[in-house]
């Protein structure tokens, strides 16, 4: 396989199957949760041949931008929880508090009956991770207005999510000593399968970093009861269009938040050594 650079890259590695005791906590995990992403990172240099082959028009895909909040040395993400704000084609934009992983389990039963909040197993190839959200919706120009330090960050997100990252942020980390992390561009394309092939929608998105590297996913999602039977026909669907499961799951998130970090921190130093 030939990478974007012209170098020969190896195939990768098929994923390492689940053991049985890490089959049923996922199971377990399922039981408390109100949906499944299935989920698969496709190298960099198959992503084109990954969307020819499943059909997939990119003109029709949606641009986005994502910002995340943390500390610079990412002390939020150290304790489970993301902040993440985007803009959306159109002028729209959402927002969200990220806690991972959790136990449904331990998940105060008042949130769960909020709409805003949802419980979600994302399963991927050699591994998988339960998570919570609370999610939000805004403009795309409050997101703007935050980036500039136009508005304070909490007035991006409402009452119950400032309430949800309070409980679940290091001490003392209020939001207001987060700083920005981004933006990270994107596209985000939905396809629909012929029904003889796969019966749901596929998503795919490509995460477009400062440096040119790239991040590109393929999902689909489902109810916890039919999780079982969606991911075989989702594997057998990817392997009929010549997509591997390879063990190598590039996260969207901490592929954006280490960037970032790195690059705040390399501005940082710079910026001391030319004071000094």
């Amino acid at each position: 396989m030939t990478t974007e650079t012209g170098t020969q890259s190896a195939a990768p590695a098929l994923a390492k199957p689940l053991t049985g005791e890490q089959v049923i906590e996922m199971f377990r995990l399922m039981k408390g949760a109100t949906s499944v992403e299935l989920k698969l990172s496709v190298p960099v240099g198959v992503g084109n041949a990954t969307i020819k082959s499943i059909g997939l028009d990119p003109v029709e895909a949606q641009p986005r931008q994502a910002f995340f909040f943390d500390t610079p040395d990412l002390a939020l993400n150290q304790a489970g929880v993301v902040v993440r704000a985007r803009r959306i084609q159109g002028g729209d934009g959402d927002t969200v508090v990220k806690l991972r992983p959790v136990d449904p389990a331990m998940i105060d039963p008042d949130l769960r009956r909020s709409e805003a909040f949802k419980i979600e197993v994302d399963a991927m190839p050699g591994g998988f991770v339960c998570s919570a959200s609370f999610k939000g919706l805004c403009s795309g120009k409050e997101v703007l207005d935050v980036a500039s330090g136009e508005m304070p960050l909490r007035k991006l997100f409402s009452k119950e999510q400032r309430a949800f990252y309070d409980k679940q942020a290091p001490v003392g980390l209020t939001m207001d000593k987060l700083v920005l992390l981004g933006p990270t561009f994107l596209l985000k394309a939905k396809h629909e399968p012929k029904a003889k092939d796969f019966d749901r929608p596929i998503v795919v998105e490509v995460w477009i970093y400062p440096d040119g590297s790239i991040v590109l996913e393929i999902s689909t999602k489902c109810l916890p009861k039919e999780a079982f039977q969606v991911a075989a026909n989702f594997k057998a669907y990817l392997a009929d269009h010549g997509i591997a499961l390879g063990a190598d799951q590039s996260a969207k998130t901490k592929t954006a938040l280490e960037f970032f970090s790195a690059r705040l921190k390399a501005a940082e130093h710079a910026q001391a050594s030319a004071s000094a």
